[in-house]
C-alpha cells in the first residue's frame, strides 16, 4: 500500500472518456533545485517558517518538521514561498497510515479536486482582474490539462489524501454529470472556490459532504468545453462590489479562510454535512488528530 518514495508535487489529472478523473503521483529519485530555488531538507530545521500567498493575502506558517507525519523536503522560491514539496512515508508510521488511509482506492468516499479554482488563480486569471492588472479579458481562462496543486488549490490535502488512497474526481466530472456524486456516501470538498451552478446544486443536495476548506462554493462560473475555458459569472465582488458569495449560499464560511495555522480547528455541522473552521493545507502534513478525524467522518 505505502510504497511511494520521494513524492514531488507533480500530480497529473487525467480525464477519461467516462469522465472519471484520477490522480497519478510521479516519483523521483533525485530532486535537484534550479538556480531560482532554495532547498531546505527536513533535517536542517526542526521548525520551518514559510510564506504562503493565496493571491489575496500573504501569511506565514510554522511547520514542526520534526513532528511531521511524513518526510518533508521543501524547495523554495527566493521569497520563501514553497515551489515544490517532496513527500515520503515514514516507515515507523505504517500502522498510522493504515489507520487513516485505505488499502485500495476508497469506494464510498471521494475527494473533489478544484481544477476550476486552480485555473482561476493562474497567470492572467481572475486575480489579475481583481487587482486591476488587466481588464475583463482575464475573467475567462483556460482549464488546465494538468493538476498542479498549489496552496490556493489545496496542495497539502491533495498530496496527503492521494497518498492515503482516497479516490478523486474533479469539478469537471460533477459539472458534466452531477449524478456522479450519488455513487458515493461521503464527499470531501477541498478549496473548490469556483464552481458552476450544476456543481453547486449537486454538492449542496448531497446528504453528506465534508467541507474540508473554508471559502468553498464562493463564486459562480460558466464552462465552455469546446473552447476549454471557464468564465466568472457572479461572486467575489463581480459584477458588483457588494456581491460576495455568487450563490447567496447561507453556509458560506469564508470568514475562516485566513486561519492558516489551525490551532483551534474543529468541525461543525450544517444541513448536509460538516465544515472545518480553518484552512488546513499544511496542517495535513503534521496533525494526526486531523487525519484521524477525517477518517472518522468518512467511516
Amino acid at each position: 500500500m505505502y510504497q511511494l518514495k520521494k513524492v514531488q508535487i507533480a500530480i497529473v489529472l487525467v480525464l477519461s472518456t467516462s469522465l472519471l478523473a484520477f490522480l497519478l503521483i510521479h516519483t523521483y529519485t533525485d530532486l535537484g533545485a534550479d538556480k531560482n530555488t532554495q532547498d531546505l531538507k527536513p533535517q536542517e530545521a526542526k521548525t520551518l517558517h514559510i510564506n504562503v500567498n493565496n493571491a489575496e493575502k500573504n501569511q506565514s506558517i510554522n511547520i514542526p518538521v520534526d513532528k511531521a507525519l511524513f518526510k518533508l523536503g521543501f524547495h523554495f522560491e527566493t521569497d520563501k514561498t514553497p515551489k515544490t514539496i517532496d513527500v515520503d512515508f515514514k516507515p515507523e508510521l505504517t500502522d498510522f497510515y493504515h489507520k487513516v488511509g485505505f488499502a485500495t482506492k476508497s469506494q464510498n468516499v471521494v475527494v473533489v479536486y478544484p481544477i476550476f479554482t486552480q485555473a482561476a488563480y493562474g497567470a492572467r486569471g481572475f486575480y489579475d482582474y481583481y487587482h486591476n492588472k488587466c481588464d475583463k479579458s482575464c475573467l475567462t481562462v483556460s482549464i488546465p490539462d494538468q493538476v498542479e496543486p498549489y496552496y490556493s488549490a489545496s496542495e497539502g490535502s491533495t498530496i496527503v489524501l492521494s497518498m492515503l488512497n482516497y479516490s478523486f474526481i474533479s469539478d469537471i466530472d460533477i459539472d458534466r454529470d452531477p449524478s456522479i456524486l450519488k455513487k458515493y456516501e461521503k464527499v470531501i470538498l477541498l478549496h473548490n472556490e469556483y464552481v458552476t451552478q450544476k456543481e453547486f446544486d449537486a454538492i449542496t443536495s448531497h446528504p453528506d459532504v465534508i467541507f474540508l476548506y473554508p471559502n468553498a462554493l464562493y463564486a459562480k462560473i460558466d464552462v465552455d468545453y469546446d473552447k476549454g475555458t471557464i468564465t466568472l459569472v457572479r461572486g467575489h465582488g463581480y459584477p458588483y462590489q457588494e456581491i460576495k458569495n455568487g450563490f447567496n449560499w447561507k453556509f458560506d464560511n469564508s470568514r475562516f479562510e485566513f486561519d492558516v495555522n489551525c490551532n483551534n480547528w474543529k468541525f461543525y455541522e450544517i444541513e448536509n454535512g460538516t465544515m472545518l473552521n480553518c484552512y488546513p493545507d499544511y496542517e495535513m502534513f503534521t496533525d494526526s488528530g486531523l487525519l484521524n478525524k477525517i477518517r472518522t467522518l468518512v467511516d
